[in-house]
């Protein structure tokens, strides 16, 4: 049986100044590329404005190497 580990991915984790609460697209690309590298597969992600700001939250997930 597959056993996978779960990620809570959130917005706030990008570091920069830009487009998304102060974060610029291509930051935001970088960070989630990143987290392809590292084997992550993002399952959900929810995008909201709070305060005049765009910001995702979302959950990924991988396979857990046994």
């Amino acid at each position: 049986m597959k056993k996978y580990e779960y990620k809570i991915i959130d917005s706030k984790d990008v570091s920069s100044a830009g487009l998304f609460k102060g974060r610029k697209r291509e930051d935001l690309e970088s960070y989630l590329a990143s987290l392809g590298s590292d084997g992550w597969e993002i399952i959900n992600l929810d995008f909201r404005e709070l305060e005049g700001r765009l910001e995702f939250v979302g959950i990924a997930k991988r396979k857990v190497q046994e």
